[in-house]
């Protein structure tokens, strides 16, 4: 039997809460299914499982609050389950023969009767999980004569989304005033997770990373000319929506530098241990306040253009709170990029248990010389803080070569 646990989104991340059950006993799992929505201090996070069989049980309930590690569910092999089906249907007739057995017509109405006895005398219960119940509540809507599809026809999230779009334009006719209200954006706030949630989890992973980790810093001017005469070539003839952007080819550029020097694309458990895939977290920062941090899986076997519509989809979803958990807690190094109008340098804090957080200042128009010639080129200042107990700084070094090598032979990207 397979045990479904509470996931680990993070090193900062203690425990979650179960928000709703996507799959019921007897579904089939397969590779990547959205099993459960999980709530913590980053979100409400779409939780996916690795594993394919049939749910044979549920071992936390909707709404429970459960540590890292706890056994949410049991799911069968695949297997196994092909196996018990095989024993079945090798002749178990005398169960087969009870259950065709026809009741007595006078045995029959007697559960009939007290059947509408309990209709008259007890409301029926309604089923529906507390995220449904909340989206319902908070949009108005009678979920009373909803058929659920969720675990024992409980009402789930999916069944009252289903509901508003099938009536967003009935909403509209009957009450115009409501766009009014929603011009007050400065009164929203973030609903997943709470801010002082987020907070907290952003101070109890910096402090920890300031506190434990010895750091030590590098710092190197690049070249931008090559790469953006080589982003201003791809992008002449591509749509606004679909043209990419610096960020799309510094991630790609980190990305085969730490094929170059693995000792950065690490964990430091107590000793130094090496990770097989390039995972490239990135720093997301939120309209309201607070920061995110998804990956991008094995960004090193990414092209360019793939990375710029990961992009593309995973920020306005972090922002939202709507990422799934295969895009937290899995980067195995970090990036934060400052921006357009931002910092000329940023100096990163390593988010354990990484080894090490390259940071991007702004590309701004400086001197510089060149084959003995001065002119003004597109600059950027890179920084790079890395585990002094993992790594030294000739590694670190050797990091900014490979990476500047990269930025200066874009085509080799």
């Amino acid at each position: 039997m397979i045990e479904f646990q509470m996931p680990s989104l993070g090193a900062d991340m203690e425990d979650g809460t179960l928000v709703e059950w996507r799959k019921k006993p007897g579904d089939i799992i397969r590779r990547g299914d959205i099993i459960a929505d999980v709530d913590t201090q980053k979100g409400l996070i779409e939780i996916e499982v690795f594993d394919e069989g049939i749910l044979e049980k549920h071992l936390v309930m909707e709404g429970q609050k459960v540590p890292v590690g706890t056994v949410l569910a049991l799911i069968k092999p695949l297997k196994e389950a092909k196996n018990v089906e095989v024993e079945k249907t090798e002749g178990e007739v005398p169960e087969k023969r009870e259950e065709l057995e026809i009741p007595h017509p006078i045995i029959e109405k007697k559960p009939m009767i007290s059947r509408e006895i309990e209709e008259k005398t007890e409301m029926p219960r309604i089923k529906i999980s507390p995220l449904a119940k909340r989206i319902a509540e908070e949009n108005k809507i009678d979920y009373s004569k909803i058929k659920g599809t969720g675990p024992e026809g409980s009402i789930v999230k999916g069944d009252i989304e289903k509901l508003m779009i099938s009536m967003p334009q009935e909403a509209e006719v009957t009450e115009p005033e409501v766009a009014e209200p929603e011009v007050a954006e400065p009164e929203v706030k973030p609903q997943a997770p709470a801010w002082d949630a987020l907070r907290m989890a952003i101070a109890s992973s910096m402090s920890k990373s300031n506190k434990e980790i010895p750091h030590y810093y590098l710092e190197k001017r690049m070249n931008m000319s090559k790469a953006m005469d080589w982003l201003k070539e791809r992008n002449r003839e591509r749509p606004i929506q679909k043209r990419l952007l610096p960020v799309a080819i510094l991630i790609k550029a980190v990305a085969k530098a730490l094929d170059e020097v693995p000792d950065l694309n690490a964990v430091w458990e107590g000793s130094l241990q090496r990770k097989n895939e390039i995972n490239i977290g990135f720093v997301v920062s939120l309209r309201s306040g607070g920061i995110v941090l998804p990956a991008i899986l094995n960004a090193d076997t990414k092209p360019v253009d793939e990375i710029m519509e990961i992009l593309n989809d995973l920020i306005p979803r972090a922002r939202a709170f709507k990422l799934r958990s295969s895009e937290l807690g899995q980067s195995t190094f970090t990036i934060t990029s400052i921006g357009e109008g931002g910092a000329d340098k940023i100096f990163g804090l390593i988010y354990p248990p990484q080894v090490g957080i390259v940071g991007f200042g702004e590309i701004s128009e400086q001197p510089v010389a060149e084959g003995g010639m001065l002119g003004i080129k597109p600059v950027i200042d890179v920084t790079l803080a890395a585990d002094h107990r993992a790594t030294d700084g000739l590694v670190g070094s050797r990091f900014l070569a490979a990476l500047n090598k990269y930025l200066q032979n874009p085509d080799n990207l």
